[in-house]
């Protein structure tokens, strides 16, 4: 085999005659100079459709291909430039690179596989490069990569969620396909305007095949998923749900501490020298004992009662004496969290009995949460009853979080997108030269 061909080999490019390599002493690599098949020649650079040419261009350029071992590698060529109907005077197609790109097409994937495998610090570290580059690298990947699959085909059962990516109130909202826990598609913002770009892009011919969507109960998304998919069924996702209760007995109990605390006497102050005298000590206090108990009864109230350590049971049975308003609050949040545990009709009975109990227990904080509950009433049975919720929406935002962290520095959350939907998307950057993997198995940071 000439040298030539094993250079190319090397290198992996297709449709590229290799003309000859020699070491560069200034810059200490290799220079690889290369040109087009006859075929491959005289083609726009962006739709690659043959067009005649135009002018020598800027001369012979330099594109940054994948180490040989030690030695950076760089492929020189010329850059004519052709006449596209369509696109005018551009740079002509190279079949080793994307157009635009100072970067081979493998250098590109394997910086796409190592951004979704690895951290900042060691994508820069390993191959020689900035951050940023990275970043314009993974959206060109992205950009060539939704080319050959039609991402919103098959969408029947969707999450809608929205997630914070950087301080200052800075959102993204995502959508979720729940049939294969791929993400579909994520946009800035979080607001109605946003998500009507998700269903623009969709159409409404496949918004009419949407026939399960799930969220929170944010009035946004209800508004416009009840304006573009009027057939689909509005699921709310229990977690929040059983969140609100939640929030609701956390009230209750601040409430129970400031009143215990504010009737409580107040304490002596002694010097810091030496025992004050007998009798003249602080006496028992009932009230201060009852705050102290509510204060640190926190996290007894708001765990599930099989997770309670034998210290915190003991804890609520002292509020179930000491404070029963605070102890029906708790009762009130287990009894909402047992409905979704039940089956369909019993969840149904259930929470009419729920609705009425909580209507009547005098307790504001579940009297303004169960007219809440009246109002979703009908997406919270639907979730119950087709088995769903937004958990596997809340497992791609906490990727999307990691993400988030190993994209820092990212000026533009274009980018940060793009490498969330390489690396979640279902389509994840395959490494060059190696065997097509499952995505699950291909992906080991991003399944975790």
């Amino acid at each position: 085999m000439r040298n030539n061909r094993i250079w190319a080999r090397i290198l992996g490019v297709e449709k590229t005659v290799v003309e000859g390599v020699e070491f560069d002493d200034d810059t200490g690599g290799v220079v690889v100079s290369v040109r087009p098949t006859l075929r491959a020649r005289s083609r726009c650079g962006v739709c690659r459709r043959r067009c005649p040419g135009y002018d020598g261009g800027a001369g012979r350029r330099r594109w940054r291909a994948l180490d040989a071992g030690l030695t950076t590698v760089v492929i020189e060529a010329w850059a004519p430039r052709v006449v596209c109907r369509e696109h005018g005077v551009v740079v002509a197609h190279v079949p080793w690179a994307r157009h635009g790109a100072g970067h081979t097409r493998r250098f590109d994937e394997t910086i796409a596989w190592l951004a979704t495998h690895c951290s900042k610090s060691a994508v820069c570290e390993l191959m020689q490069v900035a951050w940023r580059t990275v970043g314009s690298i993974v959206d060109r990947v992205w950009a060539d990569t939704e080319r050959t699959f039609d991402r919103f085909a098959g969408l029947r059962r969707i999450g809608i969620d929205e997630i914070s990516y950087k301080k200052g109130h800075k959102y993204l909202t995502v959508v979720v396909d729940h049939d294969s826990g791929r993400l579909v598609w994520a946009a800035e913002g979080r607001n109605a305007d946003t998500l009507r770009g998700f269903f623009d892009l969709l159409g409404s011919e496949r918004c009419a095949q949407i026939t399960h969507v799930t969220a929170d109960a944010a009035p946004w998304i209800a508004n416009v998923v009840t304006e573009r998919c009027p057939e689909a069924v509005r699921c709310a996702d229990p977690f929040h749900v059983v969140a609100w209760a939640t929030a609701a007995v956390d009230k209750v109990r601040r409430g129970a501490w400031n009143r215990a605390r504010a009737k409580a006497l107040p304490r002596k102050q002694f010097g810091t020298r030496g025992r004050p005298p007998a009798g003249t000590g602080n006496a028992p206090d009932p009230h201060r004992e009852r705050a102290i108990v509510v204060k640190k009864s926190r996290w007894a109230l708001l765990k599930n009662p099989e997770n309670l350590t034998g210290k915190q049971a003991v804890t609520l049975r002292l509020i179930e004496l000491e404070d029963p308003t605070l102890h029906r609050a708790y009762l009130l949040k287990e009894s909402l969290r047992l409905v979704f545990q039940m089956r369909h009709e019993d969840a149904i009975v259930a929470l009419n009995r729920w609705i009425g109990w909580a209507r009547r227990c005098r307790i504001p904080e579940f009297v303004a949460l169960q007219r809440s509950i009246v109002t979703h009433q009908d997406s919270i049975l639907a979730a119950i009853e087709h088995g769903l919720s937004n958990g596997r929406i809340e497992s791609v935002n906490t990727k999307i979080r990691l993400i988030t962290r190993v994209a820092f520095g990212f000026r533009s959350p274009d980018v940060l997108i793009a490498l969330a939907i390489v690396g979640l998307g279902g389509h994840p950057p395959q490494l060059p030269g190696r065997k097509i993997t499952h995505a699950g198995r291909n992906h080991p940071r991003m399944s975790q």
